[in-house]
C-alpha cells in the first residue's frame, strides 16, 4: 500500500526539491515555491505554511481541506489517492504552463474524480484568484448542490489561521439567488445547474465549470446537452486558470460524453483525456486464500490481467470474486472497466461485436467537409469547416463507386437523411463521402445525384419503403426525382423495381451481412458516428434489429444497403416516365 505523506511530499516527483522547513523538518516543496522569493523570509512555521498553501495543492488539502469519509462517516482530511494524484497532475501541468485548463475524467467507481475536480476549483478560488466565477452542472440540480455541499463543508471547516485575508471564507447568498453563492472576501460566486433548469447559464461570467456524469445527460424536446455545454463552454475564455472539467461514468455509446471522448481521446478536440480503470483505486484488493491455486486457475482474461498488466494476485482476486455479481463479463467490464473501451460496453443485446467495431474504428478520421455545388463544368467542391458533406477521399478516374440514400425527416427532432459513397474496386470496399443532415426531400434528391455523379455516376440504391407501402409520399417524390436526372439507379427484382426495400426479410439479410463485414474487418469505416451507431444497434426479444431507444441507426442502414448492392452491382437506366406509369 501506499506511504504517500502530503505534509512530506513525494520525492519522486520531479516538480518538487528537497528542503528544510523552518522547524528543522525534511520536506519536498514545489519547485515554484523554491523559486518564490517569499520562501526566503518566510522565518516562522505559520507564514512558511500559509506561502506552501498557495504553491502545493496536495498540502492545502491535508492541512485545510475536510471531507466524508465513506466508510466510517467521519469528516478527514484530504489525503489524495493514487488515481487523485494522477489527475492532478495533468491540472498542474496545464496550470504551470499558464494554460487554460480542459480535462475529460472517463470514472470507474468510489475513486472520488468529482471530489478532486470541486476542491482542485476550490483551491483556485481561495488561493489564487478572486472575483473567479464557477458553475456545476449535472442532470439534475440536487446532484449539483450535493457537489456545492463538499465546498460548504470546505469552507465551515477552514483552519482560523489560514484564513485568507484574515476574513472568515463563508458561502452566502448572492443577490437573493438559491442557485448562487459568493464567498465572503473573494468575490468568487459558486453556481449550481442542471441540464433541466438552463435559466443559470445564461449572460453568466463564468471562469470554471465543473460538468458533472455527463453521459447521464438526458435530451429531450425543451432540454438539449449539447447546448446547454456549448453555452457553458463558450462563455469561459482562454486564459491561464480558467477550466473546464466534464466527467463521468460511462453510459453506452452514442452519446454526447461518449463522441466527445472518443474526438479528444483521439487528439481532435480541446480536452486532454484521462481513464481510471478499477485496478488503480486503491480498495479493490482481496488476498487470496491459496494463492497457487488460484495463480494456476487463471482463466485468458485473467491471465492478460496478470501477464499484460502486471496485475497482482490479490487486484485479481478481487476482480473474480466481483465478476460473480454479475450474469456476464461484459456486464462485469462496464461497472468495473480495465480499458475505455470495456467501460463504454453495450448490453449483451448488442448485435455487433465490441472487439470488431474497435478495430473497424482504428481507420476512422476527420473527413475534409464542404459542399459539392453545381456548375455548367459538372459538380464542384467547396471546402467549408461547417459543411454537411463529408469527404475521406475525392473521386478517382479509375474507382467504382456504390451510393445508398436513407431518407429522413425535415425537422431537427425526426431521423436523419443519409447519402453514403462506397468505393467497392479496392480489395476491401470503402467508405469515401456521406452527407447527413435534416432536408426537404426534392433538395435531398439533388444531393444525391450530384454526390453519385460527381464519383463516377456511382449505382445510386434509394431505400423506398414508403414509395413501397403505397403512399404517394417522400419516398415516391424523391425517385421520381432522381429518374428525372440520374440515370444509374439500383433496381431489384425481375420487374426491375427501382430502389432497395427494407422489410423484416431484407433487413434481415442485410444485416446480417453487415454483420460479417464488420466481425471480418471486410470493409474500411471512416466515420467515428457509424461505430457508434454498430455499438448501439440491438437485438430485440422477438429476434429483430433496432436501435437503442434515444439512438439512429440511419448510418448503418445506409452501411448495409451499400455493401449489399455492391455485390450485384447492376447499373440500370430508369426512365421517368416509369414511375409516371406504375405509380401516380
Amino acid at each position: 500500500m501506499s506511504t504517500y505523506d502530503p505534509l512530506i511530499g513525494n520525492p519522486d516527483d520531479p516538480r518538487r526539491i528537497a528542503t528544510t522547513t523552518p522547524d528543522g523538518r525534511r520536506a519536498y516543496i514545489p519547485r515554484t515555491m523554491a523559486n518564490d522569493p517569499r520562501t526566503a523570509v518566510a522565518g516562522d512555521t505559520l507564514a512558511y505554511e500559509r506561502l506552501r498553501i498557495e504553491h502545493d495543492f496536495e498540502f492545502w488539502c491535508v492541512r485545510c481541506v475536510k471531507i466524508k469519509d465513506k466508510l466510517t462517516g467521519a469528516d478527514i482530511p484530504f489525503r489524495l489517492n493514487t488515481p487523485q494524484r494522477r489527475v492532478l497532475a495533468m491540472l498542474e501541468d496545464d496550470r504551470l504552463a499558464r494554460r487554460p485548463i480542459r480535462i475529460m475524467l472517463l470514472k470507474a467507481r468510489q475513486w472520488g474524480g468529482s471530489t478532486l475536480v470541486q476542491i482542485y476549483m476550490a483551491w483556485i478560488q481561495m488561493c489564487h484568484c478572486a472575483n473567479w466565477h464557477s458553475i456545476i452542472c449535472s442532470q439534475v440540480k440536487d446532484t449539483s448542490a450535493g457537489i456545492r455541499g463538499m465546498y460548504a463543508k470546505l469552507l465551515d471547516n477552514y483552519p482560523e489561521e489560514f484564513w485568507p485575508d484574515g476574513v472568515r471564507p463563508q458561502f452566502r447568498p448572492y443577490e437573493r439567488s438559491t442557485n448562487v453563492r459568493e464567498i465572503t472576501g473573494r468575490g468568487c460566486r459558486v453556481t449550481v445547474s442542471s441540464v433541466e433548469n438552463q435559466d443559470a447559464v445564461r449572460g453568466a461570467d463564468f471562469a470554471m465549470a465543473h460538468l458533472s456524469e455527463t453521459a447521464f445527460w438526458r435530451a429531450s424536446p425543451s432540454h438539449n446537452p449539447d447546448d446547454v455545454i456549448r453555452a457553458i463552454c463558450g462563455s469561459i475564455a482562454l486564459i491561464p486558470n480558467t477550466l473546464i472539467a466534464m466527467e463521468s461514468t460511462a453510459n453506452g455509446v452514442g452519446n454526447y460524453f461518449h463522441s466527445e471522448w472518443i474526438r479528444c481521446r483521439d487528439g481532435h478536440g480541446d480536452k486532454r483525456t484521462i481513464f481510471v480503470p478499477w485496478y488503480e483505486i486503491d480498495i479493490y484488493r482481496l488476498e487470496p486464500d491459496d494463492p497457487e491455486a488460484l495463480l494456476a486457475s487463471l482463466d485468458e482474461y485473467e491471465l492478460y490481467l496478470r501477464n499484460g498488466l502486471g496485475l497482482s494476485l490479490d487486484q485479481i482476486n478481487w476482480y473474480r470474486h466481483k465478476s460473480r455479481e454479475y450474469a456476464t463479463r461484459e456486464k462485469m467490464m462496464a461497472e468495473y472497466p480495465t480499458t475505455d473501451d470495456e467501460a463504454f460496453s453495450s448490453t449483451s443485446w448488442g448485435v455487433f461485436n465490441r472487439n470488431a467495431v474497435k478495430r473497424l474504428r482504428e481507420n476512422c478520421t476527420p473527413p475534409l467537409r464542404g459542399e459539392l455545388m453545381t456548375s455548367p463544368a459538372g459538380p464542384e467542391w467547396h471546402d467549408d469547416p461547417c459543411g454537411r458533406t463529408a469527404i475521406w477521399q475525392m473521386p478517382r478516374p479509375e474507382g467504382r463507386y456504390v451510393a445508398a440514400v436513407d431518407i429522413g425527416g425535415r425537422s431537427d427532432r425526426s431521423d436523419w437523411s443519409v447519402v453514403l459513397v462506397v468505393r467497392t474496386d479496392t480489395e476491401r470496399p470503402e467508405v469515401v463521402a456521406q452527407w447527413r443532415g435534416h432536408i426537404d426531400h426534392d433538395i435531398l434528391a439533388d444531393i444525391a445525384a450530384r454526390l453519385a455523379e460527381w464519383y463516377g455516376r456511382a449505382l445510386l440504391a434509394v431505400e423506398s419503403n414508403t414509395l413501397e407501402s403505397g403512399l404517394s409520399g417522400r419516398g415516391s417524390f424523391v425517385l421520381e426525382r432522381l429518374a428525372e436526372q440520374y440515370p444509374n439507379l439500383y433496381c431489384r427484382g425481375t420487374d426491375r423495381r427501382p430502389g432497395f426495400h427494407t422489410n423484416r426479410t431484407t433487413k434481415d439479410q442485410v444485416v446480417t451481412e453487415l454483420i460479417g463485414y464488420v466481425r471480418e474487418c471486410a470493409y474500411v469505416e471512416r466515420d467515428s458516428d457509424a461505430c457508434d451507431e454498430l455499438l448501439t444497434y440491438q437485438t430485440a426479444p422477438d429476434g429483430s434489429y433496432a436501435a437503442k431507444p434515444g439512438c439512429h441507426d440511419d448510418l448503418l442502414m445506409t452501411r448495409a444497403i451499400a455493401l449489399h448492392v455492391a455485390r450485384t452491382d447492376r447499373p440500370t437506366h430508369i426512365p421517368a416516365s416509369y414511375y409516371r406509369r406504375a405509380y401516380w
